[in-house]
Formats: structure tokens, C-alpha cells, sequence
């Protein structure tokens, strides 16, 4: 979300008025008794409140006048709701509230909704992770955070990807010398590419390989091997394996 924005949702942020205690606790008065103007300049004199909660949530969303406009709703509910008989500030009653309305949209409206069965399977499978690393000083397998959480390996992948926010294949992990390593590089694939290799019978173009060219492109597509899971094999780094493929396989497709 962009501060240093001067307008969100048609409002002027740097003319947004400033009410001292005073002046809210006449205005407050004066809504409960039904005045509709001073309601509105109670709600127009707090909008900063609203700008400040805003800052908790920045990039959890692009659109920051939805949320701004989400905000609004919980001040509202706090302007109503709120009892000038109580020694508390109106802020102090209305910062969760604007707070709340913001967490229950961002909860309702997400891009996937997912249910919240899954999302207790995927914090008690966080949790058995993380007292796995603690005790055994290295990551667990999903087969053991399976067994330690009592279910079935399926579920726990799908509930621990509900959880994930998307990324996108093309988002780079490494760079070497201006060789940017991708995260599709690094995903195995026991089917796709074997067909493909099949299909195409590219058996006389592999034998101009040279040996290491050979063993990677065996590893990559007739294993599934990842990248980073070559790279240990064979004992050099993964830029290096994904530089090696590259080239095997523009060599095989230039003879086809």
C-alpha cells in the first residue's frame, strides 16, 4: 500500500481533519442524539485513525481503497457502538474494531477460500514442524509431520499449500554472473519431459552428449530428480547443472 498516496477512495489524506478529545465527546453527544451532521464530522475527523490501522496490513492486498473503505465500516460501528459514559478514548475503543472489519474482509474475501478444517490442519502440521526442527535440528519429511499429526500424507500437502501464498514459476532464486536461476527450474517432473524425450525419440541426438550432459538430463527427466538434487549428486553447483541442461537440450532439439 502506497502512504504517500494523497488520495485513497476519493479522500485527500493530507486534508483530513484532526478532532481534539474535546470536540469528539460534544460530537459523540450529538450523533446518539440523532445528529446526523455532527455524525459525519465525527466520522470525517477520525479518517486517520482509520490510515493508521492501515499501516498493519500493508501488502496484504492490492487494492488499499477496499480496505480503506473496509476500515471506515468498523469506525463507524465504533461511532455508534461507543458509550461517552466510560473513561476510554473513542480511538481506544475503535482501533480493534477497524481492525476487525479489515481481518474479517481480507479472511472472506481472499482470492481461494479455504476451509477452516484445512487451515487447522495446516497450523498443527506448522506446529509439528517446527518442534520436529527443534529437538532433531533439521526439517522434517511430510511422511513425518503426517505421522506426528495423525493424517494422511495427501491432506497434509493440500493443507499446508492452502496455507502458501501463490509464486509464480518464473520467480527468480539464484543469480550467477547475470544467469538468473528460476523456481521452474528447480521442479522435477517424472512424466512430462520422459514423454516428451520418448516421443521424440531423441536417442541418436543424446549420444553426441557429453557424459556429465548425459547423467544430468538422465537425472532431470528420467528421475525427477530437481535440480538442487543433481547438483549434490554429481558434486557441482546448481547454476552450473542448470547451465549444463540448458545447453544439452538446445543441442538435441537443434538436431531434431
Amino acid at each position: 500500500m502506497q502512504y504517500n498516496k494523497v488520495e485513497i477512495s476519493g479522500v485527500n489524506t493530507g486534508e483530513l481533519k484532526v478532532l481534539t478529545e474535546a470536540q469528539k465527546h460534544d460530537l459523540l453527544i450529538k450523533a446518539h442524539s440523532g445528529d446526523k451532521a455532527a455524525r459525519e464530522e465525527l466520522i470525517k475527523g477520525n479518517l486517520r485513525l482509520v490510515l493508521s490501522v492501515l499501516q498493519r496490513f500493508t501488502g496484504r492486498t492490492d487494492s488499499s481503497d477496499d480496505l480503506f473503505q473496509v476500515g471506515v465500516v468498523g469506525l463507524i460501528k465504533a461511532i455508534d457502538n461507543f458509550d461517552v459514559n466510560l473513561n476510554v478514548k473513542l480511538s481506544t475503543y475503535a482501533v480493534p474494531l477497524i481492525s476487525g472489519e479489515i481481518k474479517r474482509y481480507l479472511r472472506d474475501y481472499r482470492a481461494m477460500r479455504v476451509s477452516r478444517s484445512l487451515r487447522d490442519m495446516a497450523y498443527k502440521a506448522m506446529q509439528a514442524k517446527e518442534s520436529y526442527i527443534s529437538r532433531m535440528q533439521k526439517e522434517p519429511t511430510v511422511d513425518e509431520i503426517a505421522e506426528m499429526i495423525g493424517e494422511k500424507r495427501s491432506d497434509v500437502v493440500t493443507a499446508m499449500e492452502s496455507v502458501t501464498e501463490p509464486m509464480s514459476l518464473y520467480e527468480p532464486v539464484y543469480s550467477d554472473a547475470g544467469d538468473a536461476l528460476y523456481i521452474l527450474d528447480q521442479i522435477g517432473d517424472n512424466y512430462d519431459d520422459k514423454s516428451w524425450l520418448d516421443e521424440l525419440t531423441v536417442k541418436d541426438a543424446i549420444k553426441s552428449l557429453m557424459p556429465r550432459e548425459k547423467n544430468i538430463l538422465y537425472l532431470r527427466f528420467f528421475r525427477g530428480k530437481t535440480q538442487v538434487e543433481v547438483a549434490k549428486e554429481i558434486g557441482i553447483s546448481q547454476a552450473q547443472v542448470s547451465r549444463l541442461e540448458k545447453s544439452a537440450l538446445e543441442r538435441i532439439k537443434s538436431q531434431l
